[in-house]
């Protein structure tokens, strides 16, 4: 048995650049591993996957820890637990399968971004500029940084906002800002709005991690507590005190 971690990634900016022929979206963003990460332990000599803290999670084919296992031509048993929110924007699908990726042995850039766009840097970790469709890499130096995550009761469908994205271009709005999906994030599902502009009022200079929904503040708010539960218009957030982590291992 070897158990691996999975760390979530934080997207620190995010700008959309363009559009491909085929449609996907090209990118620049800054990205870095947080120490919040997914535990998967491995068995090379069996062949399953059991997520017993999230069973709603599919464990089929759709999933990225299989698809990665698949890819290497590899099987295993794995009990993946759950620790990165799932559709919050912080790269939870892909982390586990980079991890599975690296426990194998590694993968080309190329070979990972097939599996997404936020595969190939999960595969590496630490903090890099992002640009193209996730495939462009370039590591910037290691800085600790202290976060406060604001865990909505709700996730955004990343495949959706960026198609929201697209719909406000057609329509002649042009998203800019620190993230330029928070406008199509907000479209996609009007709570995100809602929660942002209260998550403002009380902590300050809160940005929308990647797609969402998860939201993000510089620094900790609170010295006493690691993660507590705060109420809000759109119900209950998990607030989740985390650092920076100069790997993804």
């Amino acid at each position: 048995m070897t158990t691996v971690l999975a760390h979530a990634k934080l997207t620190w900016y995010l700008e959309i650049t363009g559009t491909r022929p085929d449609g996907y979206h090209l990118l620049r963003s800054e990205m870095t591993s947080l120490a919040l990460h997914d535990e998967l332990t491995i068995d090379p000599d069996g062949d399953y996957l059991h997520i017993p803290n999230a069973p709603y999670l599919p464990t089929g084919p759709t999933n990225l820890v299989r698809q990665a296992l698949a890819m290497v031509g590899r099987t295993a048993g794995i009990t993946l637990m759950k620790y990165i929110p799932t559709g919050g924007g912080l790269g939870g699908g892909s982390a586990d399968a980079a991890a599975v990726l690296r426990w194998a042995g590694g993968v080309s850039d190329e070979q990972a971004l097939r599996l997404g766009g936020d595969v190939p840097f999960c595969l590496h970790g630490g903090r890099c500029e992002v640009a193209g469709i996730g495939e462009e890499l370039t590591p910037l130096p290691y800085e600790e940084r202290q976060v406060t995550l604001l865990l909505p009761p709700f996730s955004i469908n990343t495949k959706r906002a960026y198609a929201a994205y697209d719909e406000l271009v057609r329509s002649g709005e042009r998203p800019g800002g620190r993230n330029h999906l928070e406008a199509a994030a907000c479209a996609v599902d009007p709570r995100m709005a809602t929660a942002l502009a209260w998550a403002r009022a009380e902590f300050g200079d809160v940005q929308l991690a990647g797609s969402g929904s998860t939201m993000f503040v510089a620094g900790h708010v609170n010295s006493n507590a690691a993660r507590w539960d705060v109420t809000s218009p759109v119900g209950a957030l998990r607030v989740v005190q985390t650092v920076t982590t100069p790997g993804g291992r």
